[in-house]
């Protein structure tokens, strides 16, 4: 049987929304959608949506969704035209589904 901690855990810094709260972490690291749910404790269905809407929103400013694009782990194939935010299921060219997932992250960009 494990003891409680002697000093609480530090509470979880507050946002207004979950898409906030999502900007603050990308523009701190770089993150797959399944680290983002992980820290946001939401669905990885759900960080897909949120993100198409951040890319949107923040892109009229100087802040951009940047997206290193999925990759294929066995052939290499790299998912450069593929809009979806989400991680493909096999490759176009070996059929492999050992896919690196995307990864995101959110720079200012003059």
């Amino acid at each position: 049987m494990k003891k409680r901690p002697k000093e609480p855990p530090e509470p979880m810094e507050r946002y207004d929304t979950i898409r906030k709260y999502i900007i603050a972490l990308l523009e701190e690291y770089t993150l797959s959608a399944k680290d983002i749910s992980t820290y946001v404790r939401i669905p990885e269905k759900d960080v897909c949506d949120h993100l198409a809407h951040i890319k949107k929103t923040i892109n009229k400013g100087n802040l951009h969704l940047l997206v290193q694009h999925a990759q294929c782990k066995k052939c290499g194939f790299l998912f450069k035209k593929r809009d979806r935010l989400t991680r493909p299921s096999k490759c176009p060219i070996c059929h492999s589904s050992l896919i690196q997932t995307p990864l995101f992250s959110i720079r200012i960009v003059h």
